[in-house]
């Protein structure tokens, strides 16, 4: 394989990144002449222009566009490869950075228990949440999200998945509500208005899916972007916000007291699904000692919180 010089690939991943000559240069801590000569290289190696001139800039060919959504990856590959094999994992000085791509709701449930566990045992360890507007696989893939949070979706046949916990849906209403005394039936849960995270206003969730068969539907008076926003709205009214349960119960043990301590939770008056809330990888970081120290980590601090009873 003398033909074959893996810097290329680390100068075409830099090149591609950067789209600039001297920017590549400055990451791999070469001088713009040297980088120079390795894209003439590259440009004899790939067949292509790959970076071309326009007007003060250079700007990727067709074929590059093409390179710079596999690239990324297979240098992540080839780093992890190449990178000696840990020996051993010294929490006490292990520097690194953990990318966590998950919901709202998630960092509002688990964000605080889960940096106070990392920061006892490894307090140079930094987190980094990152909002999941879509369940895209590409992060996971790139490299530039180490644990992937949330509800499974479709994604790559390789990624890993392990389940952190069940959750379900709930009903929250203030201190003193008319609810809150006697069984709660359809026909009583039906006569308030009600509040819904916008997250769950796309199409018929699993509450309307039930009451759609019996041929109900719930007076949804309000749409909200989030769980905190939609049991201050209840809080200060007679409407029922539907919300997780874990969402709820991390408020009531939030470590400074509740934002909203007359927050009361109820069982829905039909039956819904629980739905599965994972933890995704790359198998690339199957073998990492940290990450797998790491995820660890998650799942002990999501099992704990979520040790609740139910309200019923």
């Amino acid at each position: 394989m003398s033909d074959i010089d893996l810097n290329l690939l680390l100068a075409l991943d830099a090149l591609l990144a950067e789209g600039s000559v001297v920017g590549a240069a400055r990451r791999l801590g070469l001088s713009p002449s040297a980088m120079s000569r390795t894209l003439a290289r590259l440009r004899v190696a790939t067949g292509d222009p790959l970076l071309v001139r326009a007007g003060r800039s250079l700007v990727p060919t067709p074929h590059a566009v093409d390179l710079r959504a596999r690239v990324p990856a297979l240098t992540q590959e080839v780093r992890a490869l190449l990178r000696p094999a840990a020996r051993g994992l010294d929490l006490a000085v292990l520097e690194r950075t953990f990318t966590l791509r998950a919901s709202e709701a998630f960092v509002q449930a688990f964000a605080a228990p889960l940096v106070a566990a990392v920061r006892g045992v490894a307090p140079r360890v930094r987190l980094r949440f990152a909002p999941r507007p879509d369940k895209d696989v590409g992060p996971l893939r790139d490299g530039s999200v180490d644990l992937e949070i949330g509800v499974l979706g479709q994604t790559g046949p390789e990624v890993r998945v392990q389940t952190l916990f069940t959750d379900r849906y709930v009903g929250a209403v203030r201190q003193g509500h008319p609810l809150l005394t006697g069984e709660v039936t359809v026909e009583r849960f039906l006569a308030f208005g009600h509040v819904v995270v916008a997250q769950a206003a796309h199409g018929l969730d699993p509450l309307d899916e039930a009451l759609a068969a019996l041929g109900l539907a719930r007076d949804i008076a309000v749409v909200v972007p989030s769980f905190p926003a939609a049991l201050a709205i209840a809080c200060a009214s007679d409407l029922v916000a539907q919300v997780t349960d874990a969402s709820l119960h991390a408020e009531h043990a939030r470590p400074g007291g509740s934002t909203f301590p007359g927050a009361r939770g109820l069982s829905l008056p039909l039956p819904t699904a629980t739905f599965a809330v994972s933890q995704m990888w790359h198998p690339r970081l199957d073998a990492d000692p940290a990450h797998r120290w790491f995820r660890r980590l998650v799942q002990g601090v999501c099992r704990a919180a979520n040790d609740r009873p139910p309200y019923d």
